[in-house]
C-alpha cells in the first residue's frame, strides 16, 4: 500500500479545481467544490490493483477507525451516505413508526426525508436568529406545554403520537447549543441524534462535534470540507447502538454462510474505494479546515464595513468550519435582496445559493404538523451563500468581495 504524503495545492499556491457535476461555472468562480491536493490518487489506485474495491477492504476499517479517533468517539461505521447514516441512527435510537422527532426546519431536507423512512413525523423547530441553529428555548418550550408527560411516555397535545427524539442539525459548520437541547431531551429520556453533516472538525466548548449526543452523522459529499464522493458516517459511544448499526447497514446477516436474516436490512455499506478517497481526504482536514476559517475571516473583515450586509456570526463559545460562507443581505439597506444579488453575481460567472426553503414550507412535508417558524423563513430570504471552497485563491475571494461591495 502506498503511503506517501503529497501537500495539498489548496494550501500552497494555485489549485487544482476538481468540479462536481452540474456545479462548474466556466470561466467563473464556484460556490463550493472538492479538493484532491493528497494521496486519493494513491490509495484509490491500490483499490483497483488488489481488487478490493466494494464494500469489503482495509481502507473501509481504516476510514472507521480514523474518523472515531479524530472525533473522539468508540465506535464508527461507514454508510453509503449522510442521509443513509441518519436513517440508521433514527432506528438504533428507537424511533418506530408514528413517533415524532424533532427538528429544525431550516436545514437541507435529507434529516426530514430520514424521520419518514423510519415512519416518524418530523415536528419542524424555528431557528434562533444569532447563529441561525434550532432554538433550544423552542425545544424545551414544545417538550414542556405541547406534550403531555405519563407513565414514561412523552406525548404531542395536539397529535396523539409519542415524541421518541431530537435531532439538532449544525447548520452551515456552527454548533448547536448541544448543552441546551440535552438538558431539554434528558428531562424527558429523549435520545439526542446529532446532524454533523456540516460540521466535521467544528468544536462547542472545547468539544468536537459528532461526540455531543447519543448518536452522530457524518457526510462526505462532494461539497463538503472532505469528501469521499460521496459516503456517510455513524458514530457514537453506545456499543449497542454501534452494533445494531452495523448489522443493519450490511443487510441485518445474521448467518453469514447459510445467508439468514431474521429482519429487514439495508445495503448501505460504504465501498472501500470511496473509503480510500476519504482516508486520503481525511490526513488533510486540519489544513482544509485552516483555510476555510481564513476565507471565513477575509470575507468577515471586508463585509463588515459594507451596509446591507451582514457577515456569518460565531458565538464565542463554538469554532465553525464555516462549511458553506454565508451573508445576509437586507435589501432595505443594501439596495438589493438576496436574489437580485445572486443574479448580480451570475453575470459575474460567480455562483452562489440561497439556503435551502425551510421544510415546514415544503410540499415534500405538508403532512407533516405544522410550524410557526419566522426566523428561518427570514433567514431563508436574506441568506446567500458566496463561494467558500477549500481552493479559493486570494484573487479569487477578492474578485468576489469586490463583485458584492460594488
Amino acid at each position: 500500500m502506498s503511503t506517501s504524503y503529497k501537500k495539498p495545492s489548496a494550501l500552497s499556491g494555485k489549485p487544482t479545481k476538481s468540479y462536481e457535476p452540474g456545479a462548474k461555472v466556466e470561466g467563473g468562480i464556484p460556490l463550493c467544490v472538492p479538493e484532491m491536493g493528497g494521496n486519493e490518487w494513491a490509495y484509490i489506485k491500490d483499490c483497483l490493483d488488489t481488487g478490493w474495491v466494494s464494500s469489503v477492504g482495509s481502507y473501509v476499517n481504516r476510514f472507521e477507525d480514523e474518523i472515531a479517533e479524530k472525533i473522539g468517539v468508540k465506535y464508527a461505521i461507514a454508510c453509503v451516505n449522510g442521509t443513509a447514516a441518519l436513517h440508521i441512527a433514527l432506528l438504533v435510537a428507537g424511533v418506530e413508526p408514528d413517533d415524532e422527532v424533532l427538528m429544525p426546519s431550516l436545514t437541507f431536507i435529507a434529516p426530514a426525508n430520514a424521520v419518514r423512512y423510519a415512519g416518524a413525523w418530523p415536528v419542524f423547530i424555528d431557528s434562533e436568529p444569532e447563529y441561525w441553529q434550532m432554538d433550544p428555548a423552542l425545544t424545551a418550550d414544545f417538550l414542556d406545554n405541547q406534550c403531555d408527560w405519563s407513565d414514561g411516555t412523552l406525548r404531542n397535545k395536539s397529535t396523539g403520537r409519542r415524541v421518541k427524539a431530537i435531532l439538532p442539525v449544525h447548520v452551515g459548520g456552527h454548533p448547536v447549543d448541544m448543552d441546551a437541547i440535552n438538558a431539554a431531551a434528558h428531562k424527558y429520556d429523549l435520545p439526542v441524534i446529532e446532524d454533523a453533516t456540516e460540521s466535521l472538525g467544528a468544536t462547542y466548548k472545547g468539544r468536537m462535534t459528532g461526540r455531543l449526543g447519543e448518536i452522530a452523522c457524518l457526510s462526505f459529499n462532494g461539497n463538503k470540507v472532505i469528501t469521499s464522493g460521496g459516503g456517510g458516517m455513524i458514530v457514537t459511544d453506545d456499543e449497542q447502538m454501534a452494533a445494531k448499526a452495523r448489522y443493519l447497514t450490511t443487510q441485518a446477516k445474521d448467518d453469514a454462510v447459510e445467508y439468514i436474516h431474521h429482519e429487514i436490512g439495508y445495503n448501505y455499506r460504504l465501498t472501500n474505494i470511496q473509503a480510500a478517497m476519504g482516508c486520503a481526504q481525511l490526513e488533510l482536514l486540519d489544513e482544509y479546515l485552516v483555510a476555510k476559517r481564513r476565507i471565513a475571516a477575509n470575507y468577515r473583515e471586508a463585509f463588515e464595513s459594507v451596509p446591507g450586509i451582514a457577515p456569518m456570526p460565531q458565538a464565542e463559545w463554538a469554532e465553525s468550519t464555516f462549511w458553506l460562507y454565508t451573508v445576509l443581505v437586507d435589501e432595505a439597506v443594501y439596495g438589493m435582496d438576496s436574489r437580485a444579488l445572486l443574479r448580480k453575481l451570475g453575470e459575474r460567472k460567480i455562483q452562489a445559493r440561497p439556503l435551502w426553503q425551510p421544510i415546514h414550507l415544503s410540499k415534500a412535508h405538508a403532512d407533516s404538523p405544522r410550524a410557526d417558524c419566522p426566523v428561518a423563513e427570514r433567514l431563508n430570504r436574506m441568506a446567500l451563500s458566496i463561494p467558500s471552497s477549500v481552493g479559493l485563491t486570494a484573487a479569487e475571494q477578492a474578485a468576489v468581495i469586490e463583485a458584492i461591495r460594488g
